[in-house]
């Protein structure tokens, strides 16, 4: 069996809901675990042995929240998008549960991001909001996110409602690589890349490791947070199949 052969057999085999459901049950203990180490050695890290910043003092230190808060507002949007057109081309019901689930977590980062670069921004730049590029462009992340979750609550069948919601997400897609790039495209006050620059990055050794472990933590969480929701919406779409009546009466 070839390498895309094994690669489509698992595709297939996690698209299957008992198998996930499975899967997941004995992921999440571990994720879980992995989630609160990492985040006590970014906390630790970033809170206590990071050094102040030579400018901006110990205010940086809201850097621990904002920038991975920032990097998942992306990535859970992509993750959505992804498993949107997942839906839309092969109806695969558990990319649209898994769609669904990040939703909500996926907005609540975009929102923290907002505050936490609101908090951070007024000291530094003297107000609370500017239309900037990067803010403008992630605020406009956030109601897309608000739209999408509005979406499937104003339709009552699941399938039209994924197939509407799943579109939109596709669409809000092209706004991704906008925040990304802005503050290369356009003169913004919003910093440029610090750490994206594996090469070369813009910032001292001791901070990175923490903010790496944070941004690594938040991933993590948004995992164990989908697996659930997902896991649990599993249960109610497919009540009525045979591997869940084996599975209550096993129990």
């Amino acid at each position: 069996m070839s390498k895309v052969d094994k690669l489509w057999l698992w595709f297939h085999r996690m698209a299957s809901p008992a198998y996930f459901y499975n899967i997941a049950g004995r992921l999440l203990p571990w994720i879980a675990v992995a989630t609160i180490i990492l985040m006590l050695v970014g906390s630790v890290g970033g809170l206590v042995y990071a050094p102040a910043d030579y400018q901006q003092g110990d205010g940086f230190r809201i850097i621990y929240v904002h920038v991975p808060s920032a990097w998942m507002s992306m990535f859970v949007y992509m993750v959505m998008a992804v498993n949107s057109a997942i839906f839309l081309i092969w109806h695969i019901k558990l990319s649209d549960i898994v769609a669904r689930s990040s939703a909500v977590i996926g907005a609540s980062f975009t929102f923290l991001a907002l505050v936490t670069g609101s908090i951070w921004g007024k000291p530094m730049w003297g107000t609370w909001w500017i239309w900037d590029a990067r803010l403008t462009s992630e605020l406009i992340l956030l109601f897309l996110y608000l739209g999408y979750i509005g979406l499937r609550s104003a339709i009552d069948d699941r399938r039209v409602a994924g197939r509407a919601a799943g579109i939109l997400a596709l669409v809000g897609a092209i706004n991704i690589p906008i925040i990304h790039y802005s503050v290369v495209w356009w003169n913004t006050l919003h910093q440029p890349a610090s750490v994206s620059k594996l090469d070369n990055p813009s910032i001292e050794l001791s901070m990175l490791i923490p903010l790496l472990s944070m941004a690594l933590a938040f991933k993590l969480f948004y995992l164990f947070i989908v697996l659930v929701n997902s896991r649990s919406e599993l249960l109610e779409q497919e009540k009525r199949s045979q591997w869940v009546k084996e599975l209550v009466t096993s129990q």
